[in-house]
């Protein structure tokens, strides 16, 4: 039996291979909880996984496991749930795992079962699995990925063998991103990813840079002394206004909220039409549930890139320019830096963090956002 794929796939998650070796070498269970951050790389393992269980017993293995490896899989035996949305519909859940699981393998002696962002299975998706968790076929077995653990029922994850993966290190992330890109922009976004590949790409994409901007807008309009400074763009016509750098956060998080609506309904219904049964409100209500979750997404991370802005400027002021995540700006954070004392800015981004949570707790997002404005205004004369 050869592990090369699940060599590759887990080169930088040392703790996960070890787990998958030993569980090859002994039987697998069968069940998996795949828990650690998004862009960790493990859908990557899982197929590989899935593919070394398929091929244990085959005839052909070398052929089991290239079909398995491929994305999507053609072999049979390999069933791969991904949300279409924000959550996985629970009809899917029932059709393609629970009672799919009863029927004996179509080739070799194994079925694999993979749960993308099983985090966004619904409360009654969750506990209709958990009797197929409890009592499954002997030759079915189930791996679930999940970047929240916490929102999958303590009766899933108990019943699952937890494999954790870490962050992957920035100079990792920095490697897999477009050449492209200049090298300081690169950087920036490797260190500012939290060692999520797919958001360090999405950083590097016109709307992340967009958000990027609006964020870094927020910390000069801050540091100009007011949370509403609004600034004349001139135009060949006329001049504009921009609003409020705060407002801008909200509009890049409307706008991905908007786009991921629209991809998802026009995936919903090219289903539809394929002979997916779903209903014209089950369609809206699921497109609706996505722009929800992505724009809640976006917000999050703008923060986020907020709360980083200050770290960095903090860390400028310290004179500790070789920890600065937007390597791409280190110009700006040292002009906006020159005789500021540090722990200002550290404080500021103890309140951008605490906004975080406070969106958490569903509260008015513009009036949350309105109000950490004036709240770094007092802390950043």
């Amino acid at each position: 039996m050869t592990n090369a794929a699940i060599e590759k796939s887990t080169g930088h998650q040392p703790r996960a291979r070890i787990a998958l070796a030993a569980a090859l070498a002994s039987g697998p269970s069968h069940a998996y909880l795949f828990r650690g951050p998004r862009g960790a790389g493990k859908a990557a393992v899982a197929r590989a996984f899935a593919a070394e269980i398929l091929a244990a017993e085959a005839a052909d293995p070398d052929d089991v496991r290239r079909r398995a490896l491929i994305d999507p899989s053609p072999h049979p035996d390999l069933v791969w749930l991904s949300p279409r949305g924000a959550q996985h519909m629970v009809e899917e859940v029932r059709e393609r795992v629970i009672r799919a699981a009863s029927y004996r393998p179509f080739e070799g002696e194994k079925r694999v079962f993979v749960v993308e962002a099983a985090e966004t299975m619904r409360d009654e998706s969750q506990n209709a699995l958990l009797k197929t968790l409890e009592e499954p076929p002997g030759f079915v077995h189930l791996i679930l990925l999940t970047a929240e653990p916490s929102a999958l029922l303590e009766t899933i994850a108990s019943r699952c063998q937890p494999i954790d993966f870490a962050p992957l290190p920035p100079q990792v992330v920095e490697a897999s991103l477009d050449s492209h890109a200049p090298a300081d922009e690169r950087a920036a976004a490797a260190r500012l990813s939290a060692g999520d590949l797919d958001r360090a790409r999405f950083l590097l994409t016109d709307s992340g840079r967009a958000l990027r901007a609006a964020t870094h807008e927020l910390g000069r309009a801050i540091e100009g002394g007011s949370p509403d400074t609004q600034r004349e763009s001139a135009s060949a016509e006329a001049p504009s206004i921009a609003p409020p750098a705060w407002r801008q956060l909200l509009a890049a998080a409307e706008s991905e909220g908007e786009e991921a609506e629209a991809t998802t309904r026009a995936l919903l219904e090219d289903e539809a039409q394929a002979g997916v049964k779903r209903s014209a409100k089950d369609v809206a209500d699921e497109a609706k549930r996505a722009a929800r979750r992505r724009r809640t997404e976006v917000l999050d991370l703008a923060l986020e890139l907020g709360a980083a802005w200050y770290r960095d400027l903090a860390a400028t002021a310290a004179g500790a320019t070789e920890v600065v995540y937007n390597r791409d700006c280190l110009a700006e954070l040292e002009s906006s830096a020159a005789g500021l004392d540090p722990s200002r800015p550290r404080q500021a981004a103890e309140l951008v963090q605490d906004t975080r949570r406070r969106l958490d707790l569903n509260v008015s997002e513009e009036l949350a956002l309105e109000a950490l404005a004036f709240r770094l205004a007092a802390v950043l004369p």
